[in-house]
């Protein structure tokens, strides 16, 4: 019996610890779905805003913050938060902060533009914004900001394209007005004259090759290359640009010779296709010593979205810096300006080849290296997984990026070797 009951007694004191036990944990339970929450305490709450608004919000594509008496951010809207605008439920750009305060207190609507860090990034560059106030109801102030980043890259580009031009064209224009003055002045010296009406010749070439390039420039930005498109073979390209270049090369003693995979057809515009590779071919002759090698040779290679076709212009040239590398397909960029008004180089070959290459769905690539050479790539769809593809508007095709040193000689030992060894040169 006194086992029984020593039994029991445990059992009981057992019983009352559980439900101690539970009574608290019902009561802490209950006192934390009394205490406010972190969502409920979330600045951008709904139930203060007029109604619409934030539907209207919702449906802007600008950044927007709407801020209460207290400069609390009542709503804000994703951009807001991918900007950097708010943070930790304020509107964390002092500038914007004190524009709403302005606006709160005399009603009228403000704005201006600013240049912003970016969040995250260890560069040097900032964000453009515009930032525009205003009030929204009698407590409320609505920001509004537009990401002005990419319009001023634009606009810097236009002007720095203006300027270009209008440097590239003065050159050969100056020079002509100087000549002619120079062939008046002298024109009882036949020799003379002959001398200087052959360097008018020169700078009028050089003026007419500008002129023309930014006109062919001008054409592959804005005119759709695949609406007279048409099969296009790969050995008929490769032709007609030795052929383009077959007289500088022949002046210099510089052996042209092509090779790999024969039979390849790409899907384009013939004329743009043969003025991009030809650009190639004619920069690695103009920028090869004498009696050097340039080589161009073709493959067929797998990509994400089909198979795409290689042409590799190679040549033995000066070569290209790393710094000078990612930028040589800029307008009028020049790695040697001195070595490129020599050779009348314009400083537009190879930003044609980069808007031909992406208006037909591919890209060029470069491979370089100081006083060995290098090679350009130039990657397009195939003929047929190009036309299969062809909705009215230019191909998208994601090519291969990054360019590694098999680059160089891109087509293996088994097919041409597009830079062979220097013993082997004639």
């Amino acid at each position: 019996m006194d086992v029984n009951a020593a039994v029991a007694a445990a059992a009981a004191i057992a019983g009352l610890c559980t439900g101690v036990i539970a009574m608290l944990a019902f009561r802490w339970s209950e006192r934390d779905l009394k205490r406010p929450t972190r969502t409920s305490l979330r600045p951008d709450s709904n139930a203060a805003l007029p109604p619409g608004v934030d539907t209207v919000l919702s449906v802007l594509s600008s950044s927007a913050v709407v801020l209460d008496e207290s400069d609390s951010v009542v709503k804000a809207s994703s951009a807001a938060y991918a900007l950097g605008l708010v943070r930790g439920g304020r509107l964390a750009v002092e500038p914007m902060l004190n524009m709403a305060r302005d606006t709160r207190r005399d009603g009228e609507i403000r704005q201006v533009e600013l240049d912003l860090p970016r969040r995250g990034t260890g560069r040097g560059d900032a964000l453009a914004v515009s930032a525009r106030v205003a009030p929204l109801g009698s407590r409320l102030v609505l920001l509004l900001v537009e990401d002005l980043t990419e319009a001023r890259r634009i606009e810097a580009v236009r002007r720095d394209f203006v300027a270009n031009v209008s440097h590239e064209l003065k050159t050969p224009t100056g020079a002509l007005s100087l000549l002619s003055e120079a062939v008046m002045d002298a024109s009882d010296d036949p020799e003379a004259v002959e001398r200087f009406a052959g360097r008018m010749q020169i700078e009028a070439t050089r003026l007419t090759n500008l002129v023309q390039e930014l006109i062919d420039l001008s054409r592959v930005q804005n005119d759709d290359p695949l609406e007279d498109a048409e099969p296009v073979k790969v050995e008929v390209l490769v032709a007609e640009a030795i052929d383009r270049c077959r007289q500088q090369a022949g002046s210099k003693q510089i052996t042209m010779a092509s090779g790999g995979t024969e039979g390849l057809t790409v899907w384009g515009n013939r004329g743009q296709l043969v003025g991009a590779l030809g650009n190639l071919v004619e920069n690695a002759v103009n920028y090869s010593p004498a009696r050097t090698r340039v080589g161009i040779a073709a493959r067929r290679t797998a990509g994400p979205g089909g198979d795409l076709i290689e042409i590799a212009v190679t040549d033995q040239g000066i070569g290209i810096s790393e710094k000078d590398r990612e930028r040589v397909f800029e307008r009028f960029y020049r790695v040697d300006p001195a070595r490129s008004r020599a050779t009348g180089g314009t400083g537009l070959g190879l930003a044609i080849v980069k808007h031909v290459a992406a208006s037909h769905g591919g890209e060029v690539t470069v491979w370089s290296s100081e006083g060995q050479g290098s090679t350009f790539t130039l990657r397009l769809p195939e003929s047929g997984v190009a036309r299969e593809r062809t909705t009215g508007g230019p191909l998208i095709v994601n090519g291969v990026n990054g360019v590694t040193d098999d680059d160089r000689a891109p087509f293996g030992t088994d097919s041409y070797d597009p830079f062979p060894a220097p013993e082997a040169l004639p």
